[in-house]
Order: C-alpha cells, then sequence, then structure tokens
C-alpha cells in the first residue's frame, strides 16, 4: 500500500500531476458545456445590435482578440453558448465570441430587450451534470482526482472517478463509481454521504528488491460537502474511509481527505 513517511514527495512530481489532471479537466470543460444559446426565449436565434458597435473576438474569453465590428441595427444569430460567452454569426457570413455584458444590450425582432439568464442557486441544486478535480491526503500520500457525476434526481447522483496517488514508496491510479446521496439539495451549503467500489493499482518505488506491481479491489464510505460558489461553479470538501481487499489474508484501511471545485450544468 502506499505507506506514509516523513519525507516529501518531489515538488516536479506533484505539479506534473496535477498539470496532467487539470488538462484533462480542461477538455472535459470544453466537449461538454452546453452548445446552445440560453436565452429568455429558447426559440429565439436572431437578434439586432443596439449598441453603436458589437465586438467580434475569436474565441470564448478577452484574452483573444478582436478581429470583426458590426454597426448598430444590423443583425446578427445566435449559434451557441459557453459561460458567459456566445457565438454569433452575422449576416456577412461572419463568426465569432461576443461576451454577455454585450449580449445583454441587443434586441429582439420586436424592439424588446433581451434577457439572458444566469446560472443561480437552483440550477446548483437541478443541474445534471457535474465535473470537477480535487486533491488532498491518500493514508499519507498526495493524491490529485477527476471526476464526472450524472444526477438522476436532486437527491441521488451517479459518478465515475480517476485519481492518481503519489507516494513517498510506491505510486498507484485508482478508477471507481459512486452514489451520493443529498439530504438537503436546495442548501447553498449541500453536505452529502458517498458510497462507493473500484481498484486501485499499486507500483512499489523499490530500487534494490523490486516489488510487485498490485491491482486490489476498494470499497469505500464517506460523506462530504458541496459548496455553491457563483455561476456554475461549486467547491468541494469530503472524507472517504476506503477497505482494500488483497489476496492476503488482511485487508487494509485507508482514509482520505479532499477539497477541490467542480464546473455543474
Amino acid at each position: 500500500m502506499l505507506e506514509p513517511s516523513t519525507t516529501t514527495i518531489p515538488l516536479t512530481s506533484r505539479l506534473s500531476a496535477f498539470s496532467w489532471c487539470a488538462c484533462l479537466l480542461a477538455i472535459a470543460l470544453l466537449a461538454i458545456v452546453p452548445g446552445h444559446a440560453e436565452a429568455a426565449d429558447k426559440s429565439l436565434r436572431t437578434v439586432a445590435v443596439a449598441d453603436p458597435y458589437l465586438e467580434i473576438r475569436t474565441g470564448p474569453g478577452r484574452g483573444y482578440p478582436i478581429f470583426h465590428v458590426i454597426d448598430r441595427g444590423e443583425s446578427v444569430e445566435i449559434v451557441m453558448q459557453r459561460t458567459d460567452w456566445y457565438q454569433v454569426r452575422a449576416d456577412n457570413g461572419v463568426e465569432g465570441w461576443v461576451d454577455r455584458a454585450q449580449m445583454e444590450l441587443t434586441l429582439q425582432p420586436d424592439g424588446q430587450a433581451l434577457n439572458f439568464e444566469q446560472a443561480d442557486l437552483d440550477d446548483f441544486t437541478n443541474a445534471k451534470w457535474e465535473v470537477g478535480i480535487l486533491a488532498g491526503d491518500f493514508g499519507g500520500a498526495n493524491i490529485i482526482s477527476l471526476y464526472t457525476g450524472y444526477s438522476l434526481n436532486p437527491h441521488i447522483s451517479i459518478e465515475v472517478w480517476g485519481s492518481q496517488i503519489l507516494g513517498n514508496f510506491s505510486n498507484g491510479w485508482m478508477g471507481g463509481v459512486n452514489v451520493v446521496h443529498e439530504t438537503w439539495p436546495d442548501w447553498r451549503v449541500s453536505p452529502f454521504f458517498t458510497l462507493g467500489t473500484g481498484v486501485i493499482h499499486t507500483s512499489p518505488k523499490s530500487t534494490i528488491i523490486q516489488g510487485e506491481d498490485r491491482n486490489d479491489q476498494i470499497g469505500h464510505v464517506g460523506a462530504g460537502v458541496r459548496v455553491y460558489a457563483t455561476r456554475r461553479f461549486s467547491l468541494r470538501a469530503e472524507y472517504k474511509s476506503y477497505v482494500v481487499f488483497t489476496s492476503r489474508d488482511d485487508n487494509e484501511e485507508v482514509e482520505e481527505w479532499k477539497l477541490g471545485f467542480a464546473f455543474f450544468f
């Protein structure tokens, strides 16, 4: 198993593991963010520019350059939404990205102001999907985890987890499936309980005598809390108690503490 020690994990190893998980999370977010415009009227796709001009950027963020401007009175078609950015298409076929602040100054075909909904506590309660990244301690070793969850109803959700473990005497990875129950899902600070199973792979770091890699089944129970932060982001802290079902006569027990954030939709 991953034995605790007073020595520390090299910083480069921890940064490498964190970067790997962060990249996976970014890819997941880009792939699964809803590809539609969340306007007050879901069937609405074309709006008129009411501001002196509409600045069109090459991507969904202020770090992307402005490459085109649409003048007042012209119309644009809303193609899709990504967080607070909207992809639009001009009458001449030019496509780009506009932030929410500018889109809220556009008008509907009948001249009425347009209302773009923002995620709130109700969306946090009723969200169907969630992805997140957490880091913490696994039996004295460092652990970084990435997960995706699907809500069956406001109280019950299913989660799929993947973790990388960095210990002083061994490294490993862990994958599992959890069932999560939230008793008060409409609270801004929402406690939950979790039960799950999975597998853990352990690779010893022994250099004098080569240790044998191990694959073991695991089971866990745990509890934690989800905290609505802002828009579509939440914070998450949790504790899990694992049982590792080894091939030896005795099983192993491991405690885990983690803290991180999630994106819900």
